[in-house]
């Protein structure tokens, strides 16, 4: 008789044990479990120890004195950066007063041309229309300088950003050295370029221009390289066996091919230039952004909005403009029509001038500082508190303040400096591999270094609760628009107007409607982060293998099981973009809140820029950069791991 052993039954625990997941964080424990006694036995825990710290105050002050010291004797500057900064100069003060001379109606009648060969008869009326529109709010010429900033530093920076676009599209090495570089520069904050170039130009044109050649070019560069090295292969074959040299390769194949992603490289350099040049005002850039910068400083809402509408109006039309060229780009259009569209430009140029009509007539501004000025008044009496039942706009940033933002921080603060570099480490290498999680430590360990790890976590604290609010808004609005195609035509011009926005301009709604403080910063990061959050979400779902959807409404799974089954895990990949974007995205408008009260880094980043007390911009800038490397390497999954959607 055949006896029959039982085997012994086998449970799940095993097999959840072998998950990657539970083997990296076990390992962690283990290292922790070793090092976290030897680091509390040295330096006690709490706050980040003093011991750790490097004060970088005083030889940040002496390199600083020696710079002022040697500014105008020194060979370097004398024989470049002097130069440099001349020919900066020069460039931004000839197209000044190029525009100037041209005359509102010249200038006006050129962009309705270049708009309307462009993109058409209807966007080169709106084009004429904002153009107009920024003279009708006075200011015309702020205007006008902004955008001879905007000139010479898109130039720069396209010219800049091709050309280490080419290098890293034709070299692997040249690329392989260049993307961690570009990575890092595409996550930096705006206010994290201005220190540097203000210690080496001082506050003025040249240090704002610079700034916005070194926050512009690698989106250029990038796209370069991208459409560079994304050529058809079969073409790139066909034009080599014709014995083509690689010069003729290059300028007959690959760039012709590459034409859309260089036309999509010079929309993002307009883009991200007009914000930065907007943020550059506050070291001396001068035009739309310093106007907005005075009427937040003095809390001026009206003068305030009477700056931003231009800049928002310039934001769309360059964005529109360039984008309907790209998407024109290869049809047949004859030049007939470019000769009697310039020809009416000049017409028109020449006429303003004989008539003496160069500048925008006092009389046709139209003054709406005052009125807006007294709707907030009247906000701040009716709105901001006392509203029966739903209290006010300033009780819900109080509120806001005292039960997320002063838990938040005060919770990260209490925790011990080892526990949250073991948080960052868990975290960053769950999502990606050892090497992030490296490098994540490193980042927050060297913030704690620098001295400034209250601030950091104060800042920290305020991007957190940001991104909360806006993750649950903005995934619950991108499923609203992947679900119904008409709510998504409704949003999508929405979307549109709020991602061609400069960053500064977001600031003005939140001070009009909250006052100043740390709420009213989260709230301006909230709006300028949303879009992109909806886009990636919507365009994430929509993705979603339409078989995989088939197969599961045949299974007759209701629209709910749908979306939670099927939809969100699939796109999963595009949700870890979504939370990527929106953090980078927060960060960056919770620095500039240090203008309206945000405090922390964003603070002493202000404070080191307007009191000339460089060494605290400096740290407080250093610990933005890497407070920014931390959360971008925290949130974003690589690649392996997007393609297996884990």
């Amino acid at each position: 008789m055949a006896t029959v052993t039982a085997s012994a039954p086998r449970t799940v625990l095993p097999a959840r044990l072998r998950h990657p997941a539970v083997g990296k964080l076990l390992l962690l424990a283990l290292v922790a479990a070793v090092l976290v006694p030897l680091a509390d036995a040295h330096w006690a825990s709490g706050s980040w120890p003093h011991a750790l710290t490097v004060d970088l105050t005083e030889p940040l002050g002496r390199a600083s004195d020696w710079i002022i010291d040697n500014r105008d004797s020194h060979p370097l500057f004398l024989y470049f950066f002097g130069y440099v900064s001349n020919a900066v100069v020069l460039s931004v003060h000839g197209v000044y007063l190029l525009l100037l001379a041209v005359g509102w109606a010249g200038v006006t009648a050129v962009a309705a041309v270049v708009a309307w060969r462009a993109a058409g008869v209807r966007l080169a009326l709106g084009t004429g229309a904002a153009f107009l529109a920024c003279g009708l709010l006075g200011m015309w010429v702020p205007t006008m300088q902004t955008l001879a900033v905007m000139v010479v530093a898109v130039l720069a920076s396209v010219v800049l950003g091709a050309l280490l676009g080419l290098a890293a599209g034709l070299s692997d090495r040249t690329h392989r050295a260049l993307r961690p570089v570009l990575d890092t520069m595409q996550v930096l904050p705006a206010f994290a370029y201005l220190l540097p170039v203000v210690l080496v130009f001082g506050i003025g044109v040249p240090a704002a221009v610079l700034a916005t050649v070194v926050y512009a070019a690698p989106p250029m560069a990038r796209l370069t390289a991208l459409g560079l090295r994304d050529a058809d292969e079969g073409v790139m074959e066909a034009v080599a066996s014709l014995g083509a040299t690689a010069r003729q390769r290059l300028l007959t194949a690959r760039l012709p091919l590459a034409r859309k992603e260089l036309l999509l490289g010079l929309n993002q350099t307009i883009m991200m230039a007009l914000s930065m040049a907007v943020i550059a005002s506050v070291i001396g850039a001068g035009g739309l952004g310093d106007r907005v910068y005075q009427a937040l400083a003095s809390v001026d809402v009206g003068a305030a909005l009477s700056a931003g509408i231009p800049i928002v109006l310039l934001a769309v039309v360059l964005d529109r403009v360039t984008g309907a060229a790209g998407e024109r780009l290869g049809e047949a259009r004859t030049s007939t029509p470019w000769l009697y569209g310039a020809a009416a430009a000049v017409v028109v140029a020449v006429a303003g001038r004989l008539v003496g009509r160069l500048d925008w007539p006092d009389a046709w501004v139209v003054d709406i500082a005052e009125p807006v000025n007294n709707a907030v008044d009247w906000m701040t009496d009716h709105l901001y508190s006392g509203v029966p039942y739903i209290g006010g706009t300033a009780d819900w940033a109080g509120h806001f303040t005292t039960w997320v933002l002063d838990p938040v921080r005060d919770g990260l603060q209490w925790l011990p400096w080892w526990s949250v570099l073991l948080i960052v480490a868990a975290l960053a290498w769950l999502i990606g591999t050892w090497r992030t999680a490296l490098t994540a430590v490193l980042a927050i360990a060297a913030i704690g270094v620098l001295g400034v790890w209250k601030p950091s976590l104060d800042t920290l604290s305020q991007v957190l609760a940001a991104v909360a609010v806006t993750l649950v808004i903005g995934f619950a609005v991108g499923i609203a628009a992947a679900r119904s195609e008409r709510f998504e035509r409704l949003l999508r011009p929405v979307l549109d107007v709020f991602q061609t926005m400069p960053q500064f301009v977001y600031l003005i709604p939140v001070v009009a409607l909250f006052g100043v403080g740390r709420a009213p910063a989260v709230a301006a990061a909230v709006v300028y982060a949303l879009p992109a959050v909806v886009r990636i979400t919507t365009q994430g779902l929509r993705a979603v293998d339409p078989a995989a959807m088939e197969a599961a409404r045949s299974l007759g799974a209701t629209p709910t099981q749908q979306l939670r089954q099927v939809q969100l895990p699939l796109a999963r990949p595009a949700l870890q973009l979504a939370v990527n974007q929106g953090v980078v995205l927060v960060l960056a408008v919770v620095i500039i809140g240090g203008l309206v009260g945000g405090g922390a880094l964003g603070y002493d980043v202000v404070f080191g820029l307007a009191q000339g007390d460089l060494a605290t911009g400096l740290v407080a800038g250093a610990a933005i950069v890497c407070l920014g490397l931390m959360l971008d390497r925290v949130t974003q999954p690589t690649e392996r791991r997007v393609r297996k959607g884990a």
